[in-house]
C-alpha cells in the first residue's frame, strides 16, 4: 500500500466521510488528514484503534515488568509457586 494514497486534506474528509467510513470494511488502513499541508490527524476504524490500544496496553506492561527485574523486584518461580501453595 502506498501511504501517499492514504493522505488527504480536511476537505475530502468533509466531502467523502460515509464513503471513508464504508472503506473501512474492505481495507483498515488508516487515513492521514491534512491542514494547510501538514498532517493533523488520523481516521482508523474502530477495530484497529483498539487492537492498537490493547497493544500499547501490552508493551506497558512489560516495560514495567522490566523495570521490576532491573530493580530487583521479583521471585523465582519455585518461590512464587512455594508461597502459592501456602495460601491454599
Amino acid at each position: 500500500m502506498k501511504l501517499s494514497s492514504k493522505i488527504h486534506p480536511i476537505s475530502y474528509l468533509k466531502s467523502h466521510a460515509a464513503e471513508i467510513v464504508k472503506g473501512f470494511e474492505d481495507n483498515r488502513s488508516p487515513l492521514i488528514i491534512t491542514q494547510n499541508g501538514e498532517a493533523k490527524m488520523v481516521v482508523m476504524d474502530i477495530r484497529t484503534y483498539e487492537e492498537q490500544n490493547e497493544a500499547m496496553a501490552f508493551l506497558k506492561l512489560i516495560n514495567m515488568g522490566k523495570k521490576d527485574i532491573a530493580q530487583g523486584k521479583f521471585q523465582s518461580a519455585e518461590d512464587f509457586f512455594s508461597d502459592m501453595d501456602k495460601e491454599v
